[in-house]
């Protein structure tokens, strides 16, 4: 039995929320849409800190963690409810305390940090009082770790990094960066790369170049290719044990998988209710849009494809919060969710440009930097093709090849077989004349 509901309680802090994030955080996105990735200066905590308090006030801050973190441990499919309503809006996962990439760092520091690491690190950044950066891509590996270059080796009481990193995103503003390197590049292909803590003004990080999102102006958050040129790291600065680096990585890309999907349901609703407003706002002919029949097609199509999506990922997180964690099942079904992320939020949002006409396409409407992020959802955290040939294969362990050269629903042979299974009741058949 499927069961997606929540509490009745629970419901009002989603209608709170829905309140909340068009009044107080949709304002913040439109008069300062790059400062959410950065420690604020003094005169914008004013504005953004009772914000943060009120979140705090009503147990909605950092839900992903458990309450010994300072979160409420909420599951998949709350999360799920919360993202949709967050994701539209910039600042909104700032704040509610569940902005990435921090979410999914303080994650693994939470799992597999030791007490002084979590004490340096995660704390300050579940309080939102610092950010931190991922360092994982590589220019000519991209996101395939078994063709990852950056190695970390051994020197003394600690390491020595050397390497490139690219997309490495808010390195300009992260107080700290996990750093994926290779420490045994003869190991067993998932036990060569190890995760590193190091701190941002660690001697030789070196910007090689302040790569930005497609689009974005100069102050947005950078992407940027890091270059590690010596960058000593002390022996308390490993996160977790040698060569645990792959295990790692997987903990945290798989609920950051889930997670996209989540916020592509709410970049699909945002997207699809501009366009039910348009369609009823707006004539050409002297017949409302919403009484064309193409426009009817276009807005059925959209509710269709995001109600699908969005069901598909709601059972996804359901299967996780019934104790499945990251089984093979569900890694299968993330796998699918990551796909179908980028083909919904591409397609709703195209819809909903094209029926808003020449207004659609110009900078008076959001659709410009929605258009921009479509494409992201089937990159980020691996590209599409790797998850499709990963679901693929998961998928189809499931089923077994034909014992012979035919297919088993091939209709000659099983005409035959229920021929012999039913040979009396035929022949009293064909006795009697029927």
């Amino acid at each position: 039995m499927w069961d997606f509901s929540t509490e009745p309680e629970f419901e009002k802090e989603l209608q709170w929320m829905r309140e909340f994030v068009v009044e107080e955080v949709a304002p913040l996105d439109l008069l300062w849409p790059h400062y959410d990735h950065r420690v604020p200066p003094p005169w914008l905590k004013k504005v953004i800190d009772p914000l943060k308090r009120q979140v705090k006030d009503r147990g909605l801050w950092a839900c992903h963690l458990g309450p010994e973190l300072g979160g409420r441990g909420f599951g998949q499919v709350k999360l799920s409810l919360m993202n949709e309503i967050i994701a539209p809006f910039q600042w909104g996962p700032t704040i509610f305390g569940v902005q990435g990439p921090d979410t999914g760092n303080a994650e693994i520091i939470a799992h597999y940090g030791t007490p002084e690491q979590r004490e340096r690190y995660l704390q300050p950044l579940l309080d939102g009082e610092l950010f931190s950066a991922f360092s994982m891509t590589e220019p000519q590996g991209g996101a395939d770790p078994l063709a990852f270059r950056c190695a970390a080796e051994r020197d003394g009481d600690g390491w020595v990094i050397n390497g490139e990193k690219f997309f490495t995103s808010n390195s300009e503003h992260a107080a700290f960066l996990i750093v994926m390197a290779v420490t045994d590049a003869g190991a067993d292909p998932h036990r060569r790369m190890s995760m590193f803590l190091v701190p941002r003004d660690t001697p030789g990080i070196v910007t090689a170049r302040r790569t930005r999102y497609m689009g974005e102006p100069e102050d947005a958050m950078d992407h940027a290719l890091v270059r590690y040129e010596n960058v000593r790291v002390a022996d308390e600065g490993l996160l977790g044990e040698p060569g645990q680096g792959f295990e790692i990585a997987q903990t945290r890309l798989s609920g950051g998988r889930i997670h996209h999907a989540m916020r592509a349901v709410g970049q699909a609703k945002y997207a699809f209710d501009m366009a039910c407003e348009r369609v009823l706002s707006r004539s050409t002919r002297g017949k409302p849009l919403a009484d064309q029949q193409l426009v009817q097609l276009a807005i059925a199509d959209s509710y269709a494809q995001i109600e699908q999506f969005r069901l598909f990922v709601l059972r996804t997180a359901w299967r996780i919060d019934q104790g499945h964690g990251y089984s093979k099942e569900v890694r299968r079904d993330i796998a699918v969710a990551k796909v179908l992320s980028a083909r919904v939020a591409h397609d709703v949002t195209e819809r909903a440009m094209h029926l808003h006409g020449a207004l659609g396409l110009s900078n008076e409407m959001p659709f410009g930097g929605m258009w921009q992020l479509a494409p992201g959802y089937g990159v980020w955290d691996g590209p599409t093709e790797s998850h499709v040939t990963s679901a693929a294969r998961l998928i189809l362990r499931d089923h077994k090849p034909a014992p012979g050269d035919l297919p088993t629903e091939w209709l000659p042979a099983r005409v035959e077989a229920a021929r012999a299974k039913h040979a009396h009741a035929l022949a009293e058949q064909a006795a009697a004349g029927d």
